[in-house]
């Protein structure tokens, strides 16, 4: 984790991500632009996650066989060829049980001999002649809210990272545009290949031609602090005197509009001179990590007419003295239906085909790297 992504050599450059416990490395022999290859990195993980479910170790060497030829279609001659699912999930089949026992029967190894035909079109992100007898749409708005919050309540530093990821399962070529209620929020963005950049330069639209399946159509970042509302609030004291330390951690809503705050955790690394923790909760329970040192409070859905609050004491050893007295306090928490950014889709339109598919927006907040200082 805390390997440099770019390290240089008297021959050569190593540009690596970490993702899921695993080291990506690729190595250079000139110099090229850091991010180009790490968005490629990103794009083999993503589509190794979408082929085996999980984009692990242990799922990686149980598929060396089907990763070796993604390799080859995904990197030619050290340049990106098929980075599209699309194109690859029809050049080479997913290791499915079916598919591994036809293999293993006529011995060839599931790479098709014919070149998909979406990949010498304009859209190469979507294949030819899909068909659905259920033509279907979803688009998730995800939020990851980043905060420092000081002891004082003070908000020190808030942003906001934010996806749609969508799943369209539509038939034949549509072309889709969404528009939003406020587009101004959005400045810092990025698209996926198939957002037709100059409209939405001139009109703030979305108009593209999605690929079949998932797929993130844009990711935005909003740093400006006065747009970023701070859906909880922690209210926390905790000191250590004498051999014994007191934890007073109070939480609720703020400014959620009404929507409920569920799957909340707080987590305080104690110090490590800290043996034992006996705390009282109002609402959930709490456990204590004498390895790690962590003390995590499982709330779940804060109710709105009964605030949690969590007290009780540590123990030391006798005579010791806390070097870390004022702990950082994580907090973890979701809301469904709710965009803290304000974001919101005015309508999706369908153009060039006949049907009426059924159209789907949710909104989801969380949280990212939420920090309370004490």
């Amino acid at each position: 984790e805390d390997v440099p992504p770019i390290i240089t050599t008297n021959k050569n450059y190593l540009i690596s991500i970490y993702r899921e416990k695993i080291h990506l490395v690729a190595v250079t022999q000139m110099e090229v632009q850091p991010l180009f290859v790490i968005e490629f990195m990103h794009r083999v993980m993503d589509t190794f996650a979408e082929y085996f479910d999980d984009c692990t170790e242990s799922a990686i060497k149980d598929n060396i066989i089907v990763v070796y030829q993604l390799l080859e279609e995904m990197l030619d001659n050290g340049f990106p060829l098929a980075t599209e699912l699309n194109i690859l999930t029809e050049l080479i089949k997913p290791p499915t049980i079916i598919n591994k026992a036809v293999s293993m029967v006529t011995g060839k190894e599931g790479v098709s001999s014919v070149l998909p035909g979406s990949q010498l079109s304009n859209v190469p992100w979507r294949r030819q002649g899909v068909k659905y007898a259920n033509n279907e749409a979803y688009f998730d708005c995800i939020e990851d809210v980043d905060a420092i919050i000081d002891a004082n309540g003070t908000v020190v530093s808030a942003e906001i990272h934010g996806n749609i990821n969508c799943n369209v399962h539509l038939s034949g070529m549509p072309d889709l545009s969404m528009s939003f209620i406020n587009p101004r929020l959005l400045d810092d963005v990025s698209f996926h290949p198939c957002v037709r950049l100059k409209r939405w330069e001139n009109e703030k639209i979305l108009s593209f031609v999605p690929p079949d399946g998932s797929f993130v159509l844009m990711s935005y970042h909003i740093s400006t602090q006065n747009q970023v509302a701070i859906p909880v609030y922690v209210r926390a004291m905790i000191n250590f005197k004498d051999g014994m330390g007191k934890v007073d951690i109070t939480v609720g809503p703020k400014q959620t509009l009404g929507k409920t705050v569920d799957n909340v955790v707080i987590t305080v690394p104690m110090p490590k001179e800290v043996t034992g923790c006996s705390m009282t909760t109002s609402v959930g329970s709490y456990t204590f990590d004498p390895v790690s040192k962590q003390l995590r409070w499982d709330i779940g859905k804060i109710q709105p007419l009964k605030v949690p609050t969590m007290r009780g004491s540590c123990t030391l050893p006798a005579g010791s003295q806390c070097k870390d007295a004022h702990p950082t306090i994580h907090v973890d928490f979701k809301i469904m239906q709710l965009a803290v950014s304000g974001l919101k889709v005015n309508r999706l339109d369908m153009f060039n085909e006949n049907y009426k598919p059924f159209k789907g927006v949710k909104y989801i907040t969380k949280a990212g790297n939420f920090q309370v200082r004490t």
